[in-house]
C-alpha cells in the first residue's frame, strides 16, 4: 500500500512507521519526497485497506466547506473543519506551489493529514499554518491534491520530481512601475534579473523588460 504524507513529516526520520487506525503498526519504505510541494510517498506491505475518495481541488471555490481529519498535538483522529478562504496562495519562500488557504485549525502534528470537501472528498494535504505565535491563528494552507498527485507520479515513476528552471526574477507590475516605463495600466509583470545560464537568456528575456501576455493570453 502507498501512503501520501508531507515531506516534511518524513524528512529527518530514519526509520519511518505507518500507524493504522486500528493501532496495526508497518515499517514503511521511502519511495520518494519533495520538499518544494511537501509531498512524500510511503510504501508498506499491507493490501486491502480502505482508500479516501479523492476529490478536484481545481473545482474548490472561497467559501466551501472543508474539514481535516489529523493528529494535533498528538491527538489522533481529530476532526477541524472551516471553509476556504482563498486558493491559488503563493507564498514567499515557499515555492512555487498555489495553496489552497483555509480557516480549519491546524496544528503542530497535523501535517499531511487530509483535507476533505462537503462531500467526504480528499481535496489537499494539510501542510502549514501563517502565525506569529506558533501556533494556529486562523490562517492554514494545504496542497492541492491534483498537485500532489502530479508530484506523487513522478516519485514513482524517478523518484524525484524534476522541474524546468526560467533563469530569470520577475516581480509584480505596479502603477508607479507602469507609469515609469510608459504603460497604460499596471499588468504583467517586471523582468527584474536574468541569470547568464539559465533558459530564459536565449529567449530573449532580458532586464528591465515587461511580459505583458504569455502564449498570447494576457
Amino acid at each position: 500500500a502507498l501512503i501520501m504524507t508531507s515531506a516534511q513529516v518524513v524528512d529527518y526520520v530514519d526509520k519511518p512507521q505507518v500507524r493504522l487506525a486500528d493501532g496495526r503498526r508497518f515499517a514503511a519504505r521511502l519511495v520518494g519526497s519533495d520538499l518544494r510541494s511537501d509531498i512524500a510517498l510511503l510504501k508498506i506491505d499491507v493490501h486491502s485497506l480502505p482508500v479516501a475518495t479523492l476529490g478536484d481541488s481545481s473545482r474548490l471555490r472561497p467559501g466551501d466547506w472543508v474539514a481535516a481529519i489529523g493528529a494535533p498535538f498528538g491527538f489522533r483522529g481529530s476532526v477541524t473543519s472551516g471553509v476556504v478562504s482563498a486558493r491559488n496562495r503563493f507564498m514567499g519562500g515557499a515555492g512555487d506551489v498555489p495553496y489552497i488557504q483555509t480557516d480549519v485549525a491546524i496544528n503542530p502534528g497535523s501535517s499531511g493529514s487530509p483535507l476533505f470537501n462537503s462531500r467526504g472528498e480528499v481535496v489537499g494535504l494539510n501542510s502549514m499554518i501563517y502565525t506569529g505565535s506558533g501556533g494556529y491563528m486562523g490562517v492554514s494552507f494545504a496542497v492541492p491534491i491534483n498537485l500532489a498527485m502530479q508530484s506523487m507520479a513522478r516519485l514513482l515513476s524517478d523518484g524525484r520530481v524534476h522541474r524546468a528552471r526560467l533563469g530569470a526574477q520577475l516581480q509584480e507590475m505596479t502603477p508607479p512601475l507602469a507609469l515609469s516605463f510608459g504603460l497604460p495600466q499596471a499588468a504583467g509583470v517586471l523582468v527584474g534579473k536574468v541569470e547568464p545560464d539559465g533558459g530564459a537568456a536565449p529567449a530573449g528575456l532580458a532586464m528591465g523588460g515587461v511580459l505583458v501576455s504569455l502564449g498570447g493570453r494576457p
